[in-house]
């Protein structure tokens, strides 16, 4: 399989299943740098936060990010186009049965049963950006197993206290402080950027 049938292909499964919205792609995410080799977890947590601070729903940035990546911008057009023709066909479909199902039973119900699912994602990607970010705890998935299994980093302590800090005044600031919690979020994530440079250059 060429890589960029595979960008096209991995990137459409995660658009397909990915219901929730774009936190919901990180566990998918996830899998694809630990079934290609693309990019490391690590990678992975840089990838979330520039697709943070960029305009955009998170998913579609990640899959352009992940495009450029591996491929430069032809990468970028197939990955991109992978995650969003899902949704399109969905869209396409609901329109034209639109009035059909619009008061569905079965349709309701389902959404309903998706509630679960959707939180369960959502709620998987943020233990991992919290474990990845404030402490040291290593997450791998080893291959064929659905379990994942949880390290400790040698002689690092439990906790990142740099990102605790971080996380702390960032708390502060957007909630107590009255000069700043009115700012625009935009500003924090450019102090954070910022304060991320500054450590790793230091």
């Amino acid at each position: 399989m060429s890589v960029y049938l595979r960008l096209f292909w991995e990137f459409f499964q995660t658009g397909l299943f990915a219901v929730g919205g774009g936190m919901a792609t990180l566990p998918f995410l996830k899998n694809i740098g630990q079934a290609t080799g693309w990019y490391t977890y690590t990678d992975l947590m840089n990838m979330l936060a520039v697709s943070e601070s960029t305009p955009g729903p998170i998913g579609i940035n990640m899959a352009t990010y992940v495009g450029f990546t591996v491929k430069g911008i032809p990468g970028v057009i197939v990955a991109t186009i992978g995650e969003i023709t899902p949704s399109v066909i969905v869209i396409l479909i609901v329109a034209a049965m639109l009035k059909k199902f619009r008061d569905s039973k079965l349709v309701n119900h389902a959404f309903y049963g998706l509630r679960p699912a959707s939180t369960a994602l959502i709620g998987a990607a943020c233990v991992s950006v919290v474990l990845e970010v404030l402490t040291h705890v290593t997450i791998t998935a080893p291959a064929g197993s659905i379990v994942n299994h949880f390290s400790l980093e040698a002689a690092s302590g439990l906790l990142n206290w740099p990102g605790l800090l971080l996380a702390a005044v960032l708390l502060v600031l957007t909630n107590w402080v009255k000069p700043t919690k009115n700012l625009h979020p935009i500003v924090f994530i450019i102090l954070s950027a910022v304060v991320g440079i500054a450590a790793g250059a230091a």
